[in-house]
């Protein structure tokens, strides 16, 4: 989704982006998102201990009733900046709360890019004052910030849904440096549901746990991961309870699911977009540990990039994740082949397999195991050269 004509902007919020002058490239790198009544706010961020400064101000605010505004640059990560990141996000926030017209507690601060950068705080601030009286509603101003979010993606991620009188908006970026266990990818949310702060954040953490916390491109867990969710409460109708409240658990939970496998799909120089099924485990912890220690494989990700149905590395990869399981609980499908049945190699066609690889972009792993009910599903990518390229260069 991409089109101005297949969004629908939730009640109550605006939005505006610009070129700041952050981003050497000279694009577009500062958002700002703002709301016309206090919101509802939820969050999930990254647990890499070395996080950054945006990260903590957001985490210091969150959860909260209040929530005003949103204010996101891409270019510079503000991460392992010290007492001077700390200075300018909060000054950042006091930016926007003076252009708003609110406390600087009700501003959230998202930042992307290089880290170990300080922030151009006079362009970034010179950026706001420019942004605020741009703020808009219509539907090509939230594109256009989706746009400016974005660092070495190939495109914007976005998602709109619409149930009875509600809506909900989301955006994100993220190519690279991608293995969120919060729970650089950034992602924001917003609805005009009326939901009980309780339930915001329960079901946000639920839903990232289902998508986000299901994506790797290489496994390296962000400092700046973060995940916010925003409601203004402004549709009509009663407070979102029963049924009505899990229509939009389902919803936030697919929208989640639609902006992480987007993620997964433009990692950083990829051929393939890897689906990976975990099946029959003792619980979804199991799983996912075995879905990412497969997905985290250079061997297993260079080896689809190479048509290569080289199974081996796969079930080597989950033979390391830490799970106990024995070899005959384990069979394995590659694009719906059975090419490994409870710990014994299978007689398929590897030439046919090869050329199917090759020829699809879209690459299904299902790993069966038989220790009980639990599954995940997982998303990852292959590892190419061009990948190699752009992060060996990315910062001269």
């Amino acid at each position: 989704m991409g089109e101005a004509s297949s969004v629908i902007v939730p009640r109550g919020f605006r939005a505006s982006a610009l070129k700041a002058g952050i981003k050497p490239s000279g694009g577009l790198d500062l958002a700002l998102l703002a709301a016309d009544v206090p919101c509802s706010a939820a969050g999930t961020f990254t647990t890499n201990r070395v996080c950054a400064a945006p990260v903590r101000w957001c985490r210091q605010i969150i959860p909260t009733d209040s929530a005003r505004a949103i204010v996101v640059n891409a270019g510079n990560a503000n991460a392992a900046t010290g007492a001077q990141g700390e200075a300018n996000v909060r000054r950042t926030a006091e930016t926007a709360a003076e252009l708003i017209g609110c406390d600087p507690n009700q501003v959230l601060v998202a930042s992307t890019g290089v880290i170990g950068h300080q922030l151009p705080m006079d362009r970034l601030e010179s950026g706001l004052r420019a942004a605020a009286p741009a703020l808009s509603s219509s539907p090509d101003s939230f594109l256009t910030a989706a746009q400016a979010i974005l660092t070495t993606d190939t495109r914007i991620k976005v998602v709109s849904e619409t149930r009875g009188d509600w809506s909900l908006f989301g955006m994100a970026k993220g190519a690279a440096m991608i293995g969120p266990r919060m729970a650089t990818m950034l992602a924001f949310l917003t609805t005009d549901a009326r939901i009980s702060q309780s339930s915001l954040q329960s079901i946000l953490s639920e839903a990232v746990e289902e998508s986000f916390n299901c994506l790797s491109v290489e496994g390296h867990t962000s400092t700046n991961d973060t995940v916010l969710l925003l409601a203004s409460g402004l549709a009509p109708g009663d407070e979102l309870k029963g049924h009505a409240l899990d229509v939009f658990e389902k919803t936030l939970h697919e929208s989640c699911q639609t902006l992480a496998q987007a993620m997964a799909a433009d990692g950083e120089g990829s051929t393939h977009f890897i689906t990976i099924d975990v099946e029959g485990c003792t619980d979804r912890e199991e799983a996912r540990t075995l879905a990412r220690a497969v997905a985290d494989s250079p061997l297993v990700k260079t080896a689809i990039h190479g048509a290569d149905p080289n199974w081996g590395r796969i079930v080597s990869a989950a033979g390391y994740a830490g799970i106990p399981f024995e070899e005959t609980e384990l069979s394995l499908w590659i694009n719906n082949v059975c090419v490994y049945e409870k710990g014994t190699p299978t007689a398929f066609n590897a030439s046919a397999l090869s050329a199917n690889l090759r020829a699809n972009r879209d690459v299904h792993l299902r790993l069966l195991f038989a220790r009980g009910g639990s599954s995940i599903r997982f998303w990852t990518c292959d590892l190419t050269a061009e990948y190699v390229h752009l992060n060996a260069d990315y910062t001269t």
